[in-house]
């Protein structure tokens, strides 16, 4: 994914379902660099972690 992606899908009232690793996450924040974001698994909110967004790949728009 792109960072433009990726902030689009962050300004959306849409749902977009965002993988990590295989795993479904939630992008919770875009860091400055363009290059990474604050992301934390779909339901497990407390453990965050930052990762490369070129690693998040876009699933699909959930319904």
């Amino acid at each position: 994914m792109d960072y433009n992606r990726a902030q689009e899908i962050i300004e959306s009232s849409k749902e977009f379902e965002v993988s990590y690793n295989g795993v479904s996450i939630w992008i919770d924040k875009l860091h400055d660099d363009g290059k990474t974001a604050t992301v934390h698994l779909r339901h497990a909110h407390e453990e965050r972690s930052e990762v490369d967004i070129s690693e998040l790949k876009e699933e699909y728009l959930v319904q």
